[in-house]
């Protein structure tokens, strides 16, 4: 084992558990979820609420265990680009604007999210395992990670408006 496989596995796992951490937080209180998703713009907000739960778990399973890592990270980036645009740059860049808190946050794991689709998983992964690790980084895993800023840009396009303020908050 290289000291790069070990390299390539830290940022899988941190960005795992911070998206399996987001998903259990959306699970646990769906309705609560539901009310921020449609108080923030989203149609269908009781749907995205659970897509967004199952979605960011499955992403950071697969995130953790390397398995079809760059279209993972493709997830994470498509899941951040809808973070970003909906809630965050209307903050400003750095994440202690309260109460809206700026886009420093959602662009770094877009970055780290690049990063892992375009240097892949490490040998230390299932992808590697299963022998598709090579096959899913470098140029590919860039495409497959503008795949992902392409999904997420879509979702925004069909579920999301930007909220009007009612009279007494403008």
């Amino acid at each position: 084992m290289e000291a790069s496989d070990v390299a390539l596995l830290i940022p899988r796992l941190w960005a795992g558990i911070v998206m399996i951490a987001h998903g259990t937080n959306h699970a646990r209180s769906l309705d609560g979820t539901t009310r921020w998703f449609e108080s923030v713009g989203f149609r269908a907000p009781r749907l995205n609420a659970l897509l967004s739960a199952v979605n960011e778990i499955a992403i950071g399973l697969a995130l953790i265990l390397g398995i079809l890592t760059a279209p993972a990270a493709a997830g994470l980036a498509a899941t951040m680009l809808v973070a970003f645009w909906a809630i965050h740059r209307f903050a400003g860049f750095f994440v202690f604007h309260r109460p809206d808190e700026g886009y420093e946050y959602v662009v770094t794991l877009i970055v780290l999210a690049l990063v892992i689709a375009m240097l892949g998983p490490g040998a230390i992964s299932l992808d590697a395992v299963l022998g598709i690790d090579v096959a899913l980084d470098g140029w590919a895993g860039a495409a497959i990670f503008a795949g992902g800023l392409a999904a997420g840009a879509g979702l925004l396009a069909a579920f999301w408006r930007r909220p009007i303020k009612e009279k007494d908050d403008q």
